[in-house]
């Protein structure tokens, strides 16, 4: 059955033609997921289909009585005083009251007898008959559920929706959309501020999802694993492709060539043929007075050619091919960072308890973890601004790192990349401005302000000023969030290149399976090494048989100090045996 329908949809915003002319179809239960570059309008789309914004001409058709749940990448608002669980209970507020109304029934109905308890009992069987055909017995189960996946605890949902951050919105409002069970799910960005093992959890639940669902997404694995089919938003139009991303990619890789390939035959076939026109009109000249019919033959291949239809340039040529060369012109030692015996409590939490890690040069290590589990807290304690209540922190000779946290910040925010990219490059202008050009920085954007960059503009800046310093060890925390798909591959591809040692938090998988050749699980305040990729990793994690974390994995941890030992240890000096 036929969902949802866009019929050569138009929006434009000022003076740009966001959709020219967009068409494609969905039908009940695909699980569709829309791909292009930031500002494409692939939220625009959902804007439409959810009736928020109206298109300037084209047609977009839902299917009629259609139960439409939008997440949007912007968390809702909601009236003040309102719980969480109030929150998401609205999900299924219809049903919730309908409950209501089959309770306050059920106790009149104590209370009467003859007719009137007769007429109560009818109406009871027609409101329980409704609710019964709704899976209305179901619904503490699927709250539960919904909850548990969307790590959304007890004292979460006690919580004043209005007091929670932007993250713990957007899981909320997850949790709610997808607690409401409806026809067609648009989900903008649905795995930003989400752990792996709920991602995972995510996955599984869209899979087995009966409904529509339409996916913006930048996390390439997720939709590796939920999407059937891909549309690629390019230049204001729709291109669809029956597969998952991967398969897109290889696709659309053998489009382009083949449509490079038929610009290149075509821009020949042109030049030769102006080179005819020429030299049969240079023909007539010579022949002159009889060489009318050089000119009419070069008349006719004059009109051949005006009536070609000039094909475009494909505009992905060369779009990965960015060199950005990292070099490295002086290398560490062999040991890069020593962790032993590292316990860490922030307030009452521990966070770290007898943790160990290593990283030796050249390796390209990505720490794993649930949120909460202690990654940024490791990280930070190697960088000097956590000091850890027990264990030695060592950085070997020689190493020189290049920090790039979750949130980067500049030290004016109203500096031009142009002013802030000087600061750490030595040389002329000229070459100055070529560097910025390889971080994908050219004309007149060296001039933006770098408050205003966006995410993925930031993490480029920040590595084209590190990589001014020869850093030989970068350390990255959480380095894909907030930017592009084009982005990533580019970073991707600047990361394999680059020789020195690099260590990343991250819950990309996609990107980790790219890069790293060591996974580290951060867990119960230990951590546990994998030499492989995530995928690798996964499938291990699978095989084992023993569920707890400490048995179930060959640990790189020594015997950990009790709760209670690490405790006693609290008031003794904070960092005993710590070097850097």
């Amino acid at each position: 059955m036929l969902e949802i329908s866009l019929n050569n949809v138009k929006m434009n915003y000022g003076l740009k033609d966001v959709l020219n002319g967009v068409s494609f179809e969905v039908t009940t239960g695909e699980k569709v997921a829309l791909v292009g570059k930031n500002g494409a309008g692939k939220t625009t789309i959902f804007n439409i289909i959810s009736g928020e914004e109206k298109c300037d001409s084209g047609l977009c058709a839902v299917r009629n009585g259609a139960q439409i749940g939008y997440l949007r990448q912007v968390p809702s608002t909601e009236e003040e005083n309102t719980t969480v669980k109030e929150v998401i209970s609205l999900g299924q507020e219809e049903l919730i009251l309908l409950e209501k109304r089959m309770n306050e029934i059920a106790r009149e109905m104590e209370k009467s007898s003859g007719s009137e308890l007769d007429n109560l009992l009818k109406q009871f069987t027609r409101l329980q008959d409704e609710f019964i055909s709704k899976d209305g017995y179901r619904l503490e189960e699927q709250f539960s559920k919904i909850c548990t996946g969307c790590k959304i605890s007890n004292e979460l949902l006690q919580r004043n929706y209005d007091m929670l951050s932007g993250g713990e919105k957007t899981r909320v409002n997850l949790a709610k959309i997808l607690y409401a069970n409806p026809d067609i799910l648009l989900l903008d960005e649905p795995t930003n501020h989400l752990d792996i093992q709920s991602i995972e959890w995510l996955e599984e639940f869209l899979k087995n999802y009966s409904g529509t669902v339409l996916i913006n997404s930048h996390d390439r694995y997720f939709l590796d694993r939920v999407a059937q089919k891909i549309i690629l938003i390019e230049r204001g139009e729709a291109e669809i492709f029956h597969g998952n991303y991967s398969y897109y990619l290889k696709e659309n890789e053998r489009k382009i060539m083949s449509e490079f390939a038929d610009f290149n035959d075509q821009q020949k076939m042109i030049k030769a043929m102006k080179e005819a026109i020429k030299r049969l009109q240079e023909y007539g000249k010579l022949a002159y007075p009889g060489g009318e019919g050089f000119f009419r033959r070069a008349a006719s291949i004059q009109k051949r050619l005006d009536k070609i239809e000039l094909l475009d340039k494909p505009e992905d040529i060369g779009k990965k091919k960015l060199n950005l060369n990292f070099n490295v012109k002086e290398r560490s030692g062999k040991q890069v960072v020593n962790v032993e015996g590292l316990s860490v409590i922030l307030g009452d939490n521990i966070i770290l308890d007898s943790a160990n890690f290593d990283v030796r040069y050249g390796e390209k290590v990505c720490i794993v973890g649930n949120n909460g589990s202690g990654k940024s807290t490791l990280i930070k304690t190697i960088m000097g601004e956590v000091e850890p209540l027990d264990g030695n922190v060592k950085v070997g000779d020689s190493v020189i790192i290049g920090y790039i946290p979750q949130e980067i910040k500049f030290e004016d925010d109203n500096a031009t990349i142009l002013d802030t990219f000087r600061k750490d490059f030595n040389g002329d202008e000229t070459r100055l401005r070529a560097t910025l050009a390889k971080f994908m920085f050219y004309g007149e954007n060296v001039f933006k302000k770098v408050g205003s960059l966006s995410g993925g503009e930031k993490v480029r800046l920040q590595l084209a000023c590190l990589m001014q310093k020869d850093v030989n060890c970068i350390i990255m925390d959480e380095p894909t969030n907030h930017i592009d798909i084009d982005t990533r591959e580019v970073l991707e591809q600047a990361l394999q290149n680059y020789k020195g040692t690099l260590v990343a938090i991250t819950h990309d998988r996609y990107f980790t399976n790219k890069l790293a050749e060591r996974i580290v699980e951060v867990g119960d305040g230990k951590t546990a090494s994998y030499i492989g990729n995530y995928d690798y990793y996964k499938q291990t994690k699978e095989r084992q048989k023993n569920p707890t974390f400490a048995e179930s994995i060959s640990v790189t941890t020594k015997t950990a100090k009790t709760t209670s030992q690490i405790s006693q240890n609290k008031n003794k000096k904070k960092g005993k045996g710590f070097e850097r």
